[in-house]
């Protein structure tokens, strides 16, 4: 049985917005052409925005069987940076450890039923008990954001044809992305957040 394997790339960060930038405000995403990617299998489908781009690589496996369906989604926007992954896959890991979790923005990911409702979020941690600070912005399952003491968790979701994971690349060598909590918040007045939460809202499987 070959040994699990993972397909790396380099992640991008999102711009760090100091407190004091601001950021031109987008209340919805702009009225551009929508594409639509869909994994070969056929379940799990997202759109983004006309001018990005998508590729794919092989996700993480444990047996043969299982090789052709992990397949990794990277979505690259127009200045060619790497700015989302998604993984419709048989395998996944992870480690979790405590934090103090404080939910940005979250809703209701409509496309997708698992054995609970799932959502998106963009969350700021705090890794305890050194209270370091981790941005991140995911699809998850719901519980996983509440604002409390509580395991940073996983991202994985359980779908009937196996494992879905989708995130923000942000470059996670570089945490914490943002400045400040309000830093984190003026980004999402820009652009480049409107597209990516609307990338990860319109998830579907079928």
């Amino acid at each position: 049985m070959p040994a699990p394997t993972t397909a790396k790339t380099s992640p991008v960060p999102a711009p760090v917005v100091s407190d004091a930038q601001t950021a031109p405000a987008h209340g919805a995403p702009s009225p551009a052409v929508r594409q639509t990617f869909t994994f070969p299998d056929g379940h799990i489908s997202f759109t983004y925005p006309a001018g990005w781009t998508i590729r794919t690589e092989q996700g993480p496996y444990l047996t043969d069987e299982s090789k052709a369906g992990s397949v990794s989604a990277i979505v690259t926007d127009g200045t060619g940076s790497e700015v989302a992954r998604v993984l419709s896959g048989m395998y996944g890991d992870g480690a979790a450890g405590r934090v103090k979790r404080t939910v940005i923005d979250q809703a209701p990911v409509p496309g997708i039923t698992s054995k609970e409702r799932v959502h998106f979020g963009f969350v700021k941690d705090e890794i305890q008990p050194t209270g370091g600070a981790y941005y991140f912005m995911e699809v998850r399952l719901a519980h996983e954001f509440q604002p409390a003491e509580t395991s940073s968790g996983s991202n994985q979701v359980p779908l009937a044809n196996g494992i879905m994971t989708a995130s923000v690349i942000f470059d996670y060598e570089k945490q914490p992305v943002f400045a400040s909590i309000d830093a984190a918040k003026a980004w999402m007045a820009t652009e480049q957040y409107v597209q990516l939460k609307a990338l990860l809202l319109s998830l579907k499987y079928v």
